[in-house]
């Protein structure tokens, strides 16, 4: 099993992501969101303004990246990670999603 290439903490190793998740949060969950085929951009964006639905799509996000990277984790931890720290959440997910072999990675419905 692999592990993330960034850590939880890592939110400055791409500052142009950093900057999105921290000025406009719900366009980094919605386009994380859309590129492991969980809906559309626009959808899962607004729903991640509200708590519950906000805490439910980031950390499925971050399972499905797991899924897609093989990587260890349980869903009760990402949702544990991103109710605690869900800036720290997108913007991991997001580094992930964007590098490698997940920037080729884009499943759609």
């Amino acid at each position: 099993m692999a592990d993330f290439r960034h850590g939880l903490l890592g939110c400055f190793d791409n500052c142009g992501i950093c900057i999105i998740g921290y000025f406009l949060p719900c366009v980094l969950v919605g386009q994380n969101a859309e590129k492991v085929g969980l809906g559309s951009c626009c959808m899962c964006g607004f729903l991640s303004l509200f708590l519950i639905p906000g805490v439910f799509i980031v950390s499925r996000t971050r399972e499905e990246t797991r899924h897609i990277h093989a990587i260890e984790g349980t869903f009760l931890n990402d949702c544990l990670l991103t109710f605690f720290c869900p800036f720290c959440v997108m913007v991991q997910t997001a580094q992930e999603l964007d590098e490698g072999a997940g920037a080729q990675i884009i499943i759609r419905q």
